[in-house]
C-alpha cells in the first residue's frame, strides 16, 4: 500500500510547500536520516524532542535523496537548497506522525491486539507471534517499539496481507495513552501487569492504571490477571470498562482461566488450569516467575481466540526466549560486565538478575545497585524486598550506591559494601575490588553508572566490534524454522565464534537451546567448559597431546582416520580405572577416571565419525566403513554419537548434482555403520546453505555456521537474516592534503588534487587487511562511502573524506548494516569467513541484548 504526497497533506489538513511533485509515492516513514532504506519513497518527519531536533538533519536526508518532509519549521532558503522537495508544514510533527498512522490504521478491518503494562509487553507480543504465526499473517511491533514514536511506526507496517496485528504501547507519564489509542485502535486488549516503572511521573499507582486503561476504551474484549487487586478494582469500577467483555485469569479467585498447580522441574514448568469446566495443562521451557506470568497471558489469549488446548500446549512447549536490553562486555581482571542502567524498578531488577544468572563463566556474581527511585513504597519495606530478591537470585556480593540503600545496609546479608554516591565509590575504587566475577550494573540514570562501566571495561581501544545478541537469536530461530521439530542443531563456535567471541556466544546458544556446539581445537572447548558451558561439544581437529584434557573436560572428538581412532581409544583406556574412594551402588556399573571424575555418565566415551563423501579433506572413505564399524563395535570404551560429512559446494547451484551425490553417499555409508549398533546414531551433513537449499537431507542434525552470524546462502535468503556484527572506529585526526603530497608508508598514494583525509585507529594488527590499501577498501563516514588512501598501517589507516562533513571523534563503520561484510570481503578478494576470523583479539567486543 502507498500514498501520494498530496494524500499526506490532505490527511494533515495542510498544503504542500516547495517545488516537488505532489504525486510522489510514499511507502516508508522515516525519523532518522542515518537509517534511510528507500529514500525516494520515504516521508521524513522532523521530530523535535528535549535533546534533539530532526530539522537539523533535513539537509542530510536531502543529500540521501529524500524529497518528502513533514516539518514544523520550513528550512531556508527553500527553493534553491532543496529543489524538487515537498514540505508539509504542521504545528507538531509528532502529532502529525500519529495522525497519519491512525488514518492508515482505519483502512483495515482485522483483529488488532493491543498490549500494555509495566513489564512483559514485548515478550507477550513476541510469544503470541510465535504461537500464531503458523496460522495467520501477523504484523507486530518491531523490537520494543512501544513509545509515542514507535507505536505509529509499528502500525504503518499494516498491509492488505495481514490477518492479525499485535502492537504494544508504553507510557511514561499521563495523557500519553490517549494519543496512542486511536493509532492502535485495538479490538482485543491485554494488560500484563502494573509495576514500579515510571512511578515518578504519576500521582500514584491508581492514576497509572487509569492512564494505561485508556488504550482499551473501544476494545471488544479485555484480558487481564484478576490477582492484581488494584487493577481489578479499577476495571470493575470503571464505567467504560463495564461494557467490555472481560476475559480473566487468576491463581486465587474465580476466573475464565483458573490457574491451579504450578510445578517446576529442571528447566521446565508445568501449569495446570481449569477452563470451561475442563482440566487443562501446558508446559513451558522456563522457570522464572516473569516468564510464567507472561506465558499465562498468552495461554489466556489463545483460549479466548478458540484454539484447542492440545494445539496450545504443543506450541507453548516450543516457545523461544526473547532477548532483553542489556550490554555485556569484557571487564578488567577476567571479569564480565553487564550494563543495565536505564531504569531501576523492582521488576526490571528481577529480569536483570535472571540474565546475570544465565552467565555461567564465573561462579561469583556481584550486583552494583543504586537507590531505587519513586517506587511509592516505604523505604524499609522496599529494601527488605530488594534484599530478599538479591538473596533469592544467588548474588554473591552487593555494592549499594545511594543514600537510601546505604541507610538500609543491615537488610542485606552476605558480602556487601555501601557508598552514598557514585563519586564516593569511584574515589575509593582500586583495581583489586573485582576479580574473576560477573558484575551487573543496575542503576537509575541519575547515578551515572556509565562512569563505573568505563572504569570496569577491559579495553579502551576505540575500535570496537559490536555483537547484537538479538540478531544472533533471530538468525538461529530463522534456521530453526526451516527444520523439522525433531532435528537437532549443532552450532559452530570455532575460531572464537567466527571472531564474535567465545563463551559469550556459546552462552547465548546454550540459553536458546542449541543441541550441540562444535569447536576446531581442544583448547577452544576447554575455555568454554571453564566458562560454564555444559552443552555437548565436538572437537573437529583433535590433536594427540590434547586427548587427556579433552576427556577430562568431556569434549567429544571427531574421528577421521584409523590412526586417530587407535590413539584416542588408548587414551580413554589409560584414564579408566576403578576408584576405591568412591561408593558404588550395589549392582551398578560405574566407570571412573583416575582422579574420580566420571565419563559424562556413560559407560562408553562418545565420538563422532567423519566420512569423506567427496570433499577429500579428512574422513573415512567408503571402503573403510565396514572395518571401522566392526572395530568400534568391538571396543569396550567407545560409543558412536554421530556420523557426518562436509558438503563441498552446497551454496552454489553449479554443484547441486555433486551435493546430491554427497548426500546419497552419507546415507549409504552411515547405514552400514548404524547397522552395527543397537543404539541411535545421529547423522549430519547440512551446513547453513544446505539447510535452506537441501531441506530433505536434514537427517537427525544439521550444523549451523556462517548463517548464524548473518551471512545468507544467496541474495534471496540474505534479507531474512539480521546483521550480527558491526566493526566500528572513530576519526582520530583530520588533515588537509595538497595536490602532489604523498600519504602513508612507501608513498604509494600521491594526491592528484587537494583533499581532506581522516586517520582512523584500525590497522592490519586489528584485522584490517593490507589488501584494502590505496582505494580498494571502503568505509562509511556520516553515511557516505569513503575510500582508504595510502597503505594500511599496523595500527591505523587513512580515509579520503573530501566533501564529507565530518569531524574528529566521528564514528567510522568498517562493516555492518551500512556496509555489509560481504562487500568488504569482496574488496579483499576473499570470503566473509576470513574477515570475521581475522579480527584481532585486541579489538574490544561489546555485546548487546535487547
Amino acid at each position: 500500500m502507498y500514498y501520494f504526497a498530496k494524500d499526506i497533506a490532505r490527511i494533515l489538513n495542510g498544503t504542500i510547500q516547495g517545488n516537488g511533485n505532489p504525486d510522489s509515492v510514499i511507502r516508508h516513514l522515516m525519523i532518522d536520516s542515518r537509517s534511510l532504506a528507500s529514500a525516494e519513497t520515504s516521508l521524513f518527519f522532523a521530530l523535535k524532542g528535549e535533546r534533539h531536533d530532526g530539522h537539523k538533519f533535513i539537509a542530510d536526508a536531502y543529500q540521501k535523496r529524500v524529497r518528502n518532509f513533514v516539518v514544523s519549521e520550513l528550512p531556508s532558503p527553500l527553493g534553491e537548497t532543496f529543489a524538487g522537495c515537498n514540505f508539509v508544514l504542521v504545528k507538531d510533527t509528532l502529532v502529525a506522525l500519529q495522525h497519519v498512522c491512525a488514518n492508515h490504521r482505519r483502512k483495515f478491518n482485522i483483529p488488532v491486539i493491543g498490549i500494555t503494562g509495566s513489564n512483559g509487553k514485548t515478550i507477550v507480543k513476541e510469544w503470541l507471534y510465535q504461537l500464531m504465526q503458523e496460522d495467520k499473517n501477523i504484523v507486530r511491533s518491531p523490537k520494543s517499539y512501544n513509545s509515542q514514536v514507535g507505536v505509529p511506526l509499528s502500525v504503518w507496517q499494516m498491509s492488505e496481507e495481514n490477518e492479525l496485528a499485535i502492537f504494544e504501547a508504553g507510557i511514561s507519564k499521563s495523557d500519553e495513552m490517549e494519543k496512542l489509542e486511536p493509532v492502535i485502535s485495538p479490538t482485543i486488549g491485554i494488560i500484563t501487569n502494573i509495576g514500579q516503572a515510571h512511578d515518578e511521573n504519576f500521582l500514584n499507582s491508581k492514576q497509572k492504571i487509569r492512564e494505561k486503561l485508556k488504550l482499551f476504551v473501544h476494545v471488544n474484549t479485555l484480558i487481564f490477571n484478576r490477582d492484581n487487586l488494584e487493577l481489578n478494582d479499577e476495571i470493575v469500577s470503571n464505567s467504560v470498562m463495564k461494557r467490555l467483555n472481560l476475559f480473566t485469569w487468576s491463581k486465587k479467585s474465580k476466573a475464565n482461566l483458573q490457574i491451579g498447580k504450578i510445578t517446576k522441574e529442571g528447566n521446565e514448568t508445568e501449569l495446570q488450569g481449569i477452563f470451561n469446566n475442563e482440566f487443562i495443562r501446558i508446559k513451558i521451557s522456563f522457570i522464572d516467575e516473569a516468564s510464567i506470568e507472561n506465558a499465562i497471558h498468552c495461554w489466556a489469549v489463545m483460549l479466548f481466540l478458540g484454539y484447542p488446548n492440545k494445539t496450545i500446549a504443543e506450541r507453548m512447549h516450543r516457545l523461544n526466549p526473547v532477548a532483553m536490553r542489556l550490554e555485556l562486555k569484557e571487564g578488567i581482571n577476567n571479569c564480565s560486565v553487564i550494563n543495565d542502567s536505564y531504569n531501576s524498578d523492582l521488576g526490571s531488577l528481577a529480569i536483570a538478575l535472571d540474565f546475570l544468572n544465565q552467565q555461567k563463566q564465573h561462579s561469583k556474581r556481584t550486583l552494583v545497585l543504586s537507590d531505587i527511585l519513586q517506587s511509592g513504597k516505604n523505604e524499609k519495606e522496599l529494601y527488605a524486598e530488594v534484599a530478599n530478591l538479591v538473596k533469592e537470585k544467588g548474588v554473591s556480593r552487593i555494592i549499594g550506591i545511594g543514600e537510601a540503600i546505604s541507610r538500609q545496609e543491615k537488610q542485606f546479608a552476605g558480602e556487601k559494601i555501601f557508598f552514598k554516591t557514585t563519586e564516593e565509590f569511584l574515589s575509593s575504587y582500586n583495581g583489586n575490588l573485582f576479580n574473576s566475577e560477573t558484575i551487573l550494573l543496575k542503576g537509575a540514570r541519575t547515578f551515572g553508572f556509565e562512569r563505573i562501566s568505563l572504569v570496569l571495561q577491559q579495553k579502551a581501544h576505540e575500535t570496537v566490534l559490536e555483537i547484537n545478541f538479538n540478531s544472533l537469536v533471530h538468525n538461529l530461530n530463522y534456521y530453526r524454522s526451516k527444520l523439522a521439530p525433531e532435528t537437532k542443531i549443532m552450532a559452530m563456535v570455532k575460531a572464537f565464534s567466527y571472531g564474535s567471541g567465545g563463551f559469550e556466544i556459546a552462552n547465548v546458544l546454550q540459553y536458546h537451546h542449541a543441541d550441540y556446539l562444535a569447536v576446531a581445537y581442544a583448547d577452544e572447548g576447554i575455555e568454554l567448559r571453564k566458562a560454564g558451558i555444559t552443552l555437548p561439544i565436538m572437537v573437529m581437529n583433535p590433536e594427540e597431546p590434547s586427548y587427556d584434557t579433552m576427556i577430562k573436560h568431556n569434549l567429544e572428538p571427531e574421528i577421521f582416520s584409523f590412526r586417530v581412532l587407535k590413539l584416542f581409544e588408548e587414551a580413554v583406556k589409560r584414564r579408566r580405572s576403578p576408584s576405591p574412594s568412591l561408593p558404588v551402588r550395589e549392582g551398578a556399573r560405574v566407570e571412573v577416571l583416575p582422579n574420580g571424575e566420571d565419563l559424562g555418565g556413560a559407560d562408553r566415551y562418545p565420538i563422532h565419525i567423519k566420512l569423506d563423501t567427496g570433499m577429500h579433506r579428512l574422513g573415512f572413505e567408503e571402503k573403510d566403513v565396514n572395518e571401522l564399524a566392526v572395530r568400534i563395535a568391538n571396543s569396550k570404551v567407545l560409543q558412536v554419537r554421530s556420523v557426518f560429512s562436509h558438503l563441498a559446494g552446497s551454496d552454489e547451484v553449479a554443484h547441486d548434482e555433486f551435493t546430491r551425490l554427497q548426500i546419497k553417499k552419507i546415507g549409504e555409508m552411515s547405514e552400514v555403520i548404524r547397522s552395527h549398533f543397537n543404539y541411535p546414531v545421529l547423522r549430519h551433513i547440512l551446513n547453513s546453505a544446505g539447510i535452506v537449499r537441501f531441506p530433505g537431507a536434514q537427517f537427525e542434525m544439521v550444523r549451523l555456521g556462517i548463517g548464524l552470524y548473518g551471512i545468507g546462502a544467496n541474495k534471496r535468503e540474505q534479507p531474512q537474516l539480521k546483521n550480527v556484527s558491526t566493526l566500528k572506529s572513530i576519526i582520530s585526526q583530520i588533515k588537509s592534503i595538497s595536490v602532489g603530497e604523498s600519504i602513508g608508508y612507501s608513498r604509494k598514494f600521491v594526491a592528484q588534487k587537494d583533499m581532506r583525509i581522516a586517520t582512523v585507529p584500525i590497522g592490519y594488527a586489528d584485522g584490517l587487511s593490507r589488501r584494502l590499501s590505496n582505494g580498494k577498501g571502503k568505509m562509511i563516514v556520516k553515511g557516505a562511502q569513503v575510500s582508504i588512501v595510502g597503505n594500511v598501517c599496523m595500527d591505523m589507516c587513512m580515509l579520503d573524506v573530501t566533501g564529507v562533513q565530518c569531524a574528529e571523534g566521528d564514528e567510522v563503520i568498517v562493516f555492518g548494516e551500512q556496509y555489509p561484510i560481504d562487500l568488504l570481503a569482496n574488496d579483499m578478494d576473499t570470503i566473509p569467513y576470513e574477515v570475521f576470523t581475522g579480527i584481532s583479539r585486541r579489538v574490544k567486543r561489546v555485546y548487546f541484548h535487547e
